[in-house]
This record gives C-alpha cells, sequence and structure tokens, in this order.
C-alpha cells in the first residue's frame, strides 16, 4: 500500500498538481506585497497554475496515470487556489466581500451536495454552465491579482489601457451568475437522480 501511494503522488500529473497547489503561497505573497511589478509576477504564477490544470488532468488520462490520489487533489487544488485569492483579494479590499460569499458558499453547497450524491452511488456531472463559470473565475482572479491599468497591444493592431481592476470585477460578477446557475443545474439532476433511484428500486420491489 506504501508503495503503491507513494507512486501515484509522485507520477508527473500529481505533481503537477501539486506544483498548483505549493503556488498559492507564492501568489499571496506577491499580491499582499502590492506593487504593479508584485501584482504582475503574481500574475505569471497565478497564470501558470492554473494552467497545469488542464496538462495534469491530459496528462493523467494520456498516461493511463488516473488515480484515486489525483482525483482528490485536482478538484481540491482548484477550490484552494479560488478560496486563496478570493480572501486575499477581499482583505485587499479588490473584491466585495458579498461577492466572495455568494461564490464560497455555493462551492461548500455543492460539494456537500456532491459528496451526498456520492453516498447514494449517484454521481453528477458538471454541466455547460459550472464549466463557464469556472473559466469566469479564472479570468476574473487574474485581472483582479494584476489589478493595475495598463496599456494592452491588441493583436499588434491597437494599444489602449485596461483598467484591470474594472473588468475583473465584472467578469466576477458574471462568474457569480454562472455560478448560481450552475448550482440550480446540480439540484436539479440530484433529485432526478433520487427520483429514478427511488422509482427504480420501487418498481423492483413491486416485481418482487
Amino acid at each position: 500500500m506504501r508503495s503503491t501511494v507513494r507512486e501515484e503522488l509522485f507520477n508527473l500529473p500529481n505533481m503537477l498538481t501539486m506544483l498548483r497547489i505549493a503556488g498559492i503561497p507564492l501568489v499571496m505573497l506577491f499580491i499582499w506585497r502590492g506593487e504593479p511589478a508584485d501584482c504582475v509576477i503574481a500574475g505569471w504564477i497565478y497564470s501558470a497554475a492554473t494552467i497545469t490544470d488542464y496538462f495534469d488532468g491530459y496528462l493523467a488520462r494520456r498516461q493511463g496515470l488516473v488515480t484515486v490520489l489525483g482525483k482528490f487533489l485536482d478538484p481540491l487544488a482548484d477550490k484552494l487556489i479560488v478560496m486563496a485569492m478570493l480572501v486575499m483579494l477581499v482583505a485587499l479590499h479588490r473584491v466585495p466581500g458579498w461577492l466572495a460569499v455568494i461564490i464560497l458558499a455555493r462551492e461548500m453547497t455543492i460539494n456537500g451536495l456532491r459528496a451526498l450524491a456520492s453516498s447514494e452511488g449517484m454521481i453528477i456531472a458538471a454541466g455547460n454552465s459550472g464549466k463557464i463559470k469556472t473559466a469566469l473565475q479564472m479570468i476574473g482572479i487574474l485581472c483582479l491579482v494584476i489589478h493595475y491599468p495598463y496599456d494592452v497591444n491588441f493583436g499588434g493592431l491597437h494599444r489602449a489601457p485596461v483598467d484591470f481592476h474594472l473588468v475583473g470585477i465584472w467578469v466576477m460578477v458574471g462568474s457569480v451568475f454562472f455560478s448560481l446557475t450552475s448550482a440550480v443545474e446540480y439540484f436539479r439532476a440530484f433529485f432526478d437522480a433520487i427520483d429514478r433511484k427511488r422509482r427504480g428500486r420501487d418498481e423492483v420491489e413491486g416485481t418482487t
């Protein structure tokens, strides 16, 4: 058992996931320092961490390294980085508290719902709204981490100032909408699955 756990822990996909978790304190440190150059560095580290979210899953599937440990670490890393960034950004007054509360309350509720579904032998897949929510959160948090306005070159055709803080706030507001939408979808899927399971059980009992 020790050998198996050790092998799972140190395979490439899981090491990328742990690297993503290890990057969280670094991002927080540079955000806390608060200078424009520090925020840019934090943005690069955060971007690298979120990119590994794609590669660890891709490599795990491609190399046949999908493990129980990986299934635990990957969503844990996703939740930790979002929670840590939101708490830090609220402390720095870059995000309103109500927005962070809604996002974190939604995550805790859906995690509880998934655990309940799992205990009943059911799996609730993420819908499109959940995927859009995740993408918007990543983009919005990145903009809020960068925070300061910068001139951005749009494909070499046009250069214009971009207020990353303002963009981040609006993107996060959009993510809240999809957070609530996806939460409704999860609850509907959960109750539908419960109904199907009960009907199937009643049918089995009725034939015995």
